[in-house]
Protein backbone atom coordinates (compact mmCIF):
# COMPACT_ATOMS: atom_id res chain seq x y z
CA UNK A 1 0.00 0.00 0.00
CA UNK A 2 1.04 3.69 -1.09
CA UNK A 3 0.56 6.89 0.86
CA UNK A 4 1.91 9.48 -1.82
CA UNK A 5 -0.89 12.11 -3.22
CA UNK A 6 -1.30 12.39 -6.95
CA UNK A 7 -2.50 16.00 -7.57
CA UNK A 8 -2.24 16.78 -11.72
CA UNK A 9 -3.15 14.35 -13.38
CA UNK A 10 -2.13 13.21 -17.02
CA UNK A 11 -4.57 11.27 -19.35
CA UNK A 12 -3.64 9.63 -22.34
CA UNK A 13 -5.36 7.74 -24.99
CA UNK A 14 -5.44 6.67 -28.78
CA UNK A 15 -9.25 7.32 -29.60
CA UNK A 16 -8.52 6.75 -33.21
CA UNK A 17 -12.78 7.12 -33.88
CA UNK A 18 -13.67 4.63 -31.59
CA UNK A 19 -16.27 6.09 -29.52
CA UNK A 20 -16.12 3.96 -26.76
CA UNK A 21 -12.71 4.91 -26.00
CA UNK A 22 -14.05 9.17 -26.47
CA UNK A 23 -16.59 8.15 -23.49
CA UNK A 24 -14.10 6.62 -21.62
CA UNK A 25 -12.27 9.46 -21.32
CA UNK A 26 -14.67 12.02 -21.30
CA UNK A 27 -16.12 9.86 -18.33
CA UNK A 28 -13.09 10.07 -16.83
CA UNK A 29 -12.24 13.67 -17.03
CA UNK A 30 -15.20 14.72 -15.65
CA UNK A 31 -14.70 12.08 -12.62
CA UNK A 32 -11.51 13.57 -11.96
CA UNK A 33 -12.72 17.26 -12.33
CA UNK A 34 -14.77 16.60 -9.80
CA UNK A 35 -12.45 15.84 -7.16
CA UNK A 36 -11.04 18.77 -7.64
CA UNK A 37 -7.79 17.46 -9.52
CA UNK A 38 -5.39 18.77 -11.96
CA UNK A 39 -5.65 17.82 -15.59
CA UNK A 40 -3.34 17.65 -18.36
CA UNK A 41 -4.15 16.28 -21.74
CA UNK A 42 -2.15 14.73 -23.90
CA UNK A 43 -2.10 16.30 -27.24
CA UNK A 44 -2.97 13.50 -29.54
CA UNK A 45 -5.61 12.90 -27.03
CA UNK A 46 -7.34 16.51 -26.98
CA UNK A 47 -7.39 16.18 -30.68
CA UNK A 48 -10.57 13.52 -30.38
CA UNK A 49 -11.38 15.36 -26.99
CA UNK A 50 -12.90 18.96 -28.90
CA UNK A 51 -14.91 20.61 -25.78
CA UNK A 52 -12.80 20.93 -23.38
CA UNK A 53 -10.67 24.14 -22.00
CA UNK A 54 -7.75 22.05 -20.47
CA UNK A 55 -3.98 22.25 -20.46
CA UNK A 56 -2.46 20.29 -23.26
CA UNK A 57 0.91 19.28 -23.62
CA UNK A 58 2.91 16.50 -26.00
CA UNK A 59 3.75 13.36 -24.17
CA UNK A 60 7.52 13.99 -23.79
CA UNK A 61 6.10 17.06 -21.71
CA UNK A 62 3.64 15.25 -19.91
CA UNK A 63 5.82 13.58 -17.91
CA UNK A 64 7.56 16.68 -16.49
CA UNK A 65 4.20 18.28 -15.18
CA UNK A 66 2.24 14.96 -14.12
CA UNK A 67 2.88 13.39 -10.61
CA UNK A 68 0.41 10.14 -12.16
CA UNK A 69 -0.23 9.03 -15.74
CA UNK A 70 -3.62 7.82 -16.64
CA UNK A 71 -4.09 5.86 -19.68
CA UNK A 72 -7.15 4.58 -21.54
CA UNK A 73 -6.97 2.31 -24.51
CA UNK A 74 -5.13 -1.16 -25.02
CA UNK A 75 -1.95 -2.37 -24.18
CA UNK A 76 -0.16 -0.51 -27.45
CA UNK A 77 -1.34 2.58 -26.40
CA UNK A 78 0.13 1.87 -22.82
CA UNK A 79 3.38 0.58 -24.76
CA UNK A 80 3.61 4.08 -26.47
CA UNK A 81 3.57 5.96 -23.29
CA UNK A 82 5.89 3.96 -21.50
CA UNK A 83 8.56 4.89 -23.93
CA UNK A 84 7.65 8.14 -23.64
CA UNK A 85 6.67 8.72 -19.43
CA UNK A 86 9.52 5.78 -18.05
CA UNK A 87 12.68 7.96 -17.96
CA UNK A 88 10.50 10.77 -16.00
CA UNK A 89 9.76 8.03 -13.33
CA UNK A 90 6.20 8.74 -13.46
CA UNK A 91 4.02 6.11 -12.28
CA UNK A 92 1.01 4.84 -14.98
CA UNK A 93 -2.10 3.06 -14.39
CA UNK A 94 -4.25 1.74 -17.67
CA UNK A 95 -8.23 1.97 -18.30
CA UNK A 96 -8.74 -1.08 -20.55
CA UNK A 97 -10.21 -0.21 -23.93
CA UNK A 98 -8.63 -2.84 -26.06
CA UNK A 99 -8.15 -6.19 -26.51
CA UNK A 100 -5.77 -8.32 -23.97
CA UNK A 101 -5.19 -5.79 -21.66
CA UNK A 102 -2.17 -7.38 -19.54
CA UNK A 103 -1.05 -3.89 -18.76
CA UNK A 104 -4.25 -1.45 -19.00
CA UNK A 105 -6.41 -3.42 -16.19
CA UNK A 106 -8.91 -1.38 -14.66
CA UNK A 107 -12.30 -2.11 -16.86
CA UNK A 108 -14.11 0.52 -17.70
CA UNK A 109 -17.02 -0.14 -15.75
CA UNK A 110 -15.26 0.25 -12.42
CA UNK A 111 -12.89 3.30 -13.31
CA UNK A 112 -14.67 5.31 -10.39
CA UNK A 113 -14.55 2.51 -7.44
CA UNK A 114 -10.63 1.57 -8.40
CA UNK A 115 -9.67 5.14 -9.11
CA UNK A 116 -10.86 6.09 -5.65
CA UNK A 117 -8.82 3.40 -4.08
CA UNK A 118 -5.71 4.39 -6.03
CA UNK A 119 -6.13 8.35 -5.25
CA UNK A 120 -6.61 7.00 -1.33
CA UNK A 121 -3.34 5.41 -1.99
CA UNK A 122 -4.43 2.10 -2.10
CA UNK A 123 -2.66 0.46 -4.62
CA UNK A 124 0.73 -1.67 -5.17
CA UNK A 125 2.85 -0.76 -7.88
CA UNK A 126 5.33 -2.88 -10.11
CA UNK A 127 8.87 -2.21 -12.12
CA UNK A 128 8.97 -3.06 -15.63
CA UNK A 129 12.05 -2.73 -17.08
CA UNK A 130 12.72 -1.85 -20.94
CA UNK A 131 14.74 -2.68 -23.62
CA UNK A 132 16.98 0.22 -25.49
CA UNK A 133 18.89 -0.86 -29.25
CA UNK A 134 21.59 0.67 -30.92
CA UNK A 135 22.31 -0.30 -34.64
CA UNK A 136 26.10 0.27 -35.45
CA UNK A 137 27.17 0.13 -38.87
CA UNK A 138 31.01 0.46 -41.10
CA UNK A 139 30.31 3.85 -40.82
CA UNK A 140 30.14 4.61 -36.84
CA UNK A 141 26.67 5.49 -37.66
CA UNK A 142 23.92 4.21 -34.56
CA UNK A 143 20.04 4.16 -34.79
CA UNK A 144 18.39 4.24 -31.28
CA UNK A 145 14.71 2.61 -30.22
CA UNK A 146 13.15 1.32 -26.92
CA UNK A 147 10.81 -0.89 -26.23
CA UNK A 148 8.99 -2.13 -23.48
CA UNK A 149 7.74 -5.29 -24.64
CA UNK A 150 10.07 -7.11 -27.29
CA UNK A 151 12.54 -5.68 -30.00
CA UNK A 152 11.94 -8.14 -33.33
CA UNK A 153 14.30 -8.60 -36.04
CA UNK A 154 12.60 -9.97 -38.81
CA UNK A 155 12.06 -10.42 -42.84
CA UNK A 156 9.65 -8.34 -43.06
CA UNK A 157 8.15 -11.10 -45.12
CA UNK A 158 7.18 -14.73 -43.83
CA UNK A 159 8.48 -16.69 -46.88
CA UNK A 160 11.95 -14.86 -46.94
CA UNK A 161 14.35 -16.14 -44.20
CA UNK A 162 17.73 -14.43 -43.00
CA UNK A 163 20.64 -15.58 -41.35
CA UNK A 164 22.41 -14.05 -38.21
CA UNK A 165 24.78 -14.48 -35.88
CA UNK A 166 24.28 -14.17 -32.20
CA UNK A 167 26.60 -13.19 -29.21
CA UNK A 168 25.47 -12.80 -25.59
CA UNK A 169 27.97 -10.75 -23.10
CA UNK A 170 30.64 -11.00 -26.38
CA UNK A 171 30.45 -14.89 -26.16
CA UNK A 172 29.45 -16.33 -29.59
CA UNK A 173 25.47 -18.33 -29.17
CA UNK A 174 25.11 -19.56 -32.72
CA UNK A 175 24.66 -18.74 -36.69
CA UNK A 176 20.67 -19.30 -37.42
CA UNK A 177 18.92 -19.43 -40.61
CA UNK A 178 15.01 -18.61 -40.08
CA UNK A 179 12.23 -16.00 -40.06
CA UNK A 180 14.20 -13.44 -37.13
CA UNK A 181 14.85 -13.30 -33.56
CA UNK A 182 12.51 -12.01 -30.53
CA UNK A 183 14.14 -10.74 -28.33
CA UNK A 184 11.72 -9.71 -24.73
CA UNK A 185 11.07 -8.50 -21.94
CA UNK A 186 8.91 -10.10 -18.88
CA UNK A 187 6.62 -8.20 -20.42
CA UNK A 188 6.53 -8.65 -23.33
CA UNK A 189 6.48 -12.46 -22.57
CA UNK A 190 2.49 -12.72 -22.87
CA UNK A 191 2.41 -10.75 -26.25
CA UNK A 192 4.44 -11.81 -29.60
CA UNK A 193 7.01 -13.61 -27.85
CA UNK A 194 4.41 -15.70 -26.42
CA UNK A 195 2.82 -16.53 -29.98
CA UNK A 196 6.32 -17.54 -31.29
CA UNK A 197 6.72 -20.16 -28.28
CA UNK A 198 8.11 -18.58 -25.84
CA UNK A 199 7.65 -18.80 -22.17
CA UNK A 200 5.88 -17.04 -19.74
CA UNK A 201 7.84 -14.97 -17.57
CA UNK A 202 6.73 -13.34 -14.41
CA UNK A 203 7.16 -9.91 -14.51
CA UNK A 204 8.94 -9.30 -11.60
CA UNK A 205 12.09 -11.50 -13.09
CA UNK A 206 15.35 -9.72 -14.57
CA UNK A 207 15.44 -11.91 -17.25
CA UNK A 208 15.82 -11.85 -21.24
CA UNK A 209 14.21 -14.34 -23.65
CA UNK A 210 15.24 -15.07 -27.43
CA UNK A 211 13.04 -16.66 -28.84
CA UNK A 212 13.72 -18.11 -32.92
CA UNK A 213 10.67 -17.11 -35.21
CA UNK A 214 10.75 -20.69 -37.38
CA UNK A 215 14.46 -21.67 -37.59
CA UNK A 216 15.72 -23.79 -40.02
CA UNK A 217 16.69 -26.53 -37.18
CA UNK A 218 14.95 -28.86 -35.07
CA UNK A 219 16.94 -28.40 -32.44
CA UNK A 220 16.54 -24.32 -32.14
CA UNK A 221 14.72 -23.16 -28.90
CA UNK A 222 14.16 -20.04 -26.59
CA UNK A 223 16.65 -18.90 -24.10
CA UNK A 224 15.98 -17.25 -21.21
CA UNK A 225 18.91 -14.84 -19.93
CA UNK A 226 20.10 -12.89 -17.67
CA UNK A 227 17.99 -9.01 -17.52
CA UNK A 228 21.76 -7.61 -17.42
CA UNK A 229 23.26 -9.06 -20.42
CA UNK A 230 24.54 -7.71 -23.59
CA UNK A 231 22.76 -8.95 -26.95
CA UNK A 232 24.93 -8.38 -30.25
CA UNK A 233 22.94 -9.17 -33.44
CA UNK A 234 25.37 -9.62 -36.56
CA UNK A 235 23.03 -9.94 -39.93
CA UNK A 236 24.47 -12.32 -42.41
CA UNK A 237 23.95 -12.20 -46.41
CA UNK A 238 20.95 -14.52 -47.01
CA UNK A 239 19.41 -13.90 -50.46
CA UNK A 240 20.76 -10.68 -49.73
CA UNK A 241 18.33 -9.44 -47.48
CA UNK A 242 18.43 -6.23 -44.97
CA UNK A 243 16.79 -7.62 -41.58
CA UNK A 244 14.06 -5.00 -40.20
CA UNK A 245 14.53 -4.64 -36.18
CA UNK A 246 11.01 -3.28 -34.69
CA UNK A 247 10.76 -1.82 -30.86
CA UNK A 248 7.32 -2.88 -29.76
CA UNK A 249 6.13 -3.13 -33.43
CA UNK A 250 6.32 0.56 -34.03
CA UNK A 251 9.97 1.72 -34.37
CA UNK A 252 11.72 0.18 -37.58
CA UNK A 253 15.18 0.52 -38.38
CA UNK A 254 17.01 -1.23 -41.33
CA UNK A 255 20.10 -3.55 -40.35
CA UNK A 256 22.21 -4.51 -43.24
CA UNK A 257 24.51 -7.37 -43.53
CA UNK A 258 27.54 -6.82 -41.34
CA UNK A 259 25.69 -4.48 -39.27
CA UNK A 260 25.75 -4.79 -35.80
CA UNK A 261 22.59 -4.37 -33.35
CA UNK A 262 23.24 -4.25 -29.56
CA UNK A 263 20.38 -4.51 -27.38
CA UNK A 264 20.40 -4.29 -23.61
CA UNK A 265 18.24 -3.22 -20.57
CA UNK A 266 17.72 0.87 -19.94
CA UNK A 267 18.86 2.22 -16.68
CA UNK A 268 14.87 3.40 -16.62
CA UNK A 269 12.16 1.40 -15.50
CA UNK A 270 8.51 2.28 -16.21
CA UNK A 271 6.10 2.22 -12.77
CA UNK A 272 3.00 0.36 -13.04
CA UNK A 273 0.14 1.02 -10.34
CA UNK A 274 -2.33 -1.66 -10.17
CA UNK A 275 -5.75 -2.17 -7.75
CA UNK A 276 -4.88 -4.17 -4.54
CA UNK A 277 -6.77 -6.98 -6.16
CA UNK A 278 -4.33 -7.55 -9.05
CA UNK A 279 -3.08 -10.92 -9.66
CA UNK A 280 -0.87 -11.78 -12.21
CA UNK A 281 -2.13 -15.31 -12.44
CA UNK A 282 -5.99 -14.44 -12.33
CA UNK A 283 -5.34 -12.06 -15.35
CA UNK A 284 -3.50 -15.40 -17.19
CA UNK A 285 -6.47 -17.66 -16.44
CA UNK A 286 -8.98 -14.99 -17.77
CA UNK A 287 -6.94 -13.21 -20.62
CA UNK A 288 -4.89 -16.73 -22.02
CA UNK A 289 -8.08 -19.26 -21.26
CA UNK A 290 -6.35 -20.68 -18.48
CA UNK A 291 -8.48 -23.59 -16.18
CA UNK A 292 -10.04 -22.79 -12.66
CA UNK A 293 -9.63 -24.55 -9.73
CA UNK A 294 -11.13 -27.87 -10.50
CA UNK A 295 -15.14 -27.64 -9.33
CA UNK A 296 -15.40 -24.33 -9.63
Amino acid sequence: MQTKPFNTIGIVGRPDNNAQITDTLKDLISYLGKRGLNIIIEEYTSDALTEHTLPVCNQVELGNLCDLAIVVGGDGSMLTAARALAKHKVPVVGINRGGLGFLTDIPPDEIEQKLDDILAGKYTTESRFLLSVTIQNSRGNENYGQALNDVVLSTGQSSRMIEFELYINNKFVYSQRSNGLIVSTPTGSTAYSLSGGGPILYPSLDAIVLVPMFPHTLTARPIVVDGRSKIKIIPGSLHDASPLISCDSHTNFIANPGDEVHIEKMGCTLTLIHPLQHDFFQACRSKLGWGSRIGN
